[in-house]
C-alpha cells in the first residue's frame, strides 16, 4: 500500500500538476501515471474493489488508471465538468463535484456517456467535498469560491437526495474543504477560515452525524506549516490523514494527536489523497521519478 496525492498546477497554483507517490513512511516515489494524459489533477478516488483509481483532471475529463498507471477507462472532454471531488455511490457509479454546474454529478464505472446530475445545479454557491454515509445520506461541504462566493457550511440531504438540512451545522469558524466520513460515523471536514486569508485559521473538524454539533477540533503543533490543507482520507492504520501545501500530516482518529508530517514536498500544492497498492514497472507509465 502507497499514498497518492494530486498536485495541482495552472489555475490552482504553482504545484507538479501530477499524481504524486509515496510510501507509507514518507518516502517519495515520485510520478504515477505520468504518461497517462493527467491533467492539473484534483479529487482522486480508489474503485471499492481496489483495482484502480479515479482521478478528476482539470481539462473536463476523468480518468481510471489501472495499478500500473495506465488508462483503463476514460471519458472525453465534457465541456464545463470543472470537476473538485470525488467518491463512490451506494450504486456503483463514481460521483464528482462539479464546480461550474455548482451540483454533484454521476458517472457509470466504465466512464461511459457525459455524466447525470444527482442534485439540481447550483445547488450551492460552491461544491467543496462531499461524502455517502452508510445510512445512504449525502453531506456536501459549501465553501467559498476563490472569488470569495460561498456561504462556509455543511450541507445534509436525506437518502432520496432531498434536502435535510440547508445548514448542518453552525459553525462560525468553518470554512469547509474536503469531507469524509469517520469510521464511528461522525463527518470530518479541512478547514481553512477563513478561505484564502494571509492569518486563515486551519484544522480538520469533526461533526456528530446526527446533531451536527461540533465533536473535536484537530489541529497540528508547530511543527508543520499546515497551510491550505485539503484532501482528508482515513488510511490502513485506522489514521487520519491530510494533504497540505507542502506536506501530508496525519493525526491518531482514537485519541486525536497530532502524529507529525508524513511527508513533506516544496510546491506539492496538494489536492486529494488516497490509498493504493499500485505495481513497479519498467514500462513508462509505471511510478517514475521526478525530474
Amino acid at each position: 500500500m502507497n499514498i497518492l496525492v494530486t498536485s495541482a498546477a495552472g489555475t490552482n497554483g504553482d504545484g507538479y500538476g501530477s499524481i504524486l507517490a509515496f510510501t507509507l513512511d514518507g518516502k517519495m516515489l515520485g510520478a504515477f501515471g505520468a504518461d497517462s494524459g493527467i491533467t492539473d489533477p484534483r479529487g482522486l478516488r480508489v474503485h471499492p474493489d481496489g483495482d484502480r483509481v479515479y482521478v478528476n483532471n482539470g481539462d473536463d475529463r476523468i480518468l481510471s488508471l489501472d495499478p500500473r498507471g495506465r488508462i483503463a477507462a476514460k471519458t472525453g472532454p465534457i465541456a464545463n465538468l470543472n470537476p473538485g471531488g470525488g467518491n463512490f455511490g451506494p450504486d456503483g457509479r463514481y460521483y464528482i463535484g462539479s464546480r461550474t454546474a455548482r451540483t454533484i454529478m454521476a458517472f457509470p464505472p466504465g466512464l461511459l456517456g457525459s455524466g447525470q446530475a444527482i442534485l439540481p445545479s447550483g445547488v450551492v454557491p460552491f461544491p467543496r467535498g462531499f461524502a455517502l454515509a452508510p445510512d445512504g445520506r449525502l453531506f456536501l461541504a459549501s465553501g467559498t469560491s476563490p472569488s470569495g462566493d460561498g456561504d462556509d457550511t455543511i450541507l445534509a440531504f436525506a437518502p432520496d437526495l432531498t434536502l435535510s438540512a440547508e445548514r448542518f451545522v453552525d459553525d462560525t469558524q468553518l470554512s469547509p474543504l474536503d469531507l469524509a466520513i469517520a469510521p464511528n460515523g461522525n463527518v470530518v471536514v479541512s478547514s481553512e477560515f477563513p478561505f484564502g486569508g494571509p492569518d486563515a485559521v486551519t484544522t480538520v473538524r469533526e461533526y456528530d452525524a446526527g446533531s451536527g454539533k461540533l465533536v473535536r477540533i484537530f489541529s497540528p503543533d508547530g511543527s508543520v506549516g499546515f497551510r491550505k490543507p485539503r484532501g482528508l482520507r482515513f488510511g490502513p492504520d485506522g489514521n487520519l490523514y491530510c494533504v497540505a501545501h507542502g506536506e501530508i500530516v496525519a493525526f491518531d482518529f482514537g485519541d486525536g494527536r497530532f502524529l507529525g508530517a508524513v511527508a513533506r514536498l516544496d510546491r506539492l500544492n496538494g489536492q486529494a489523497i488516497e490509498f493504493f497498492p499500485f505495481l513497479k514497472s519498467r514500462s513508462a507509465t509505471s511510478v517514475c521519478l521526478l525530474i
